[in-house]
């Protein structure tokens, strides 16, 4: 067996190279390995990405259709309102109309007599 101390600088020297490259092939290929396990995580987060915002798309074109649902509902129902509100202004003018004609029925029913009576005296 070698004695380490009786070696010299060029040997010492060639045997931490040795070393150092047998580190570095050693955390290279550990990172090629952290990379695939990271390059599998990269895409499982953008297939999961992916998914979130197509649900997000799906709840806001949900939100949407039930927005212009809901508009088309409230318009239906103020137009419901609308021609109920005229048919009730209508039937108010009728009404007006035939209690104007019928007051004006009383008074002439009214002068009539009165006509009657100035005849008589």
């Amino acid at each position: 067996m070698a004695n380490p101390k009786n070696t010299n600088f060029e040997e010492r020297r060639n045997t931490a190279a040795a070393a150092q490259k047998a580190k570095l092939e050693k955390f290279r290929a550990l990172s090629a390995e952290i990379d695939r396990g990271a390059a599998e995580r990269l895409a499982a987060r953008q297939v999961i990405n992916e998914a979130r915002a197509m649900r997000a798309a799906d709840r806001e074109a949900a939100r949407l259709a039930a927005e212009a649902h809901r508009a088309e509902e409230q318009a239906a129902h103020e137009r419901t309102m609308k021609a109920e509100q005229a048919e009730r202004d209508a039937k108010r003018a009728e009404q007006a109309a035939h209690e104007l004609a019928l007051a004006a029925e009383r008074k002439a029913a009214r002068d009539a007599r009165y006509a009657a009576r100035k005849a008589r005296q």
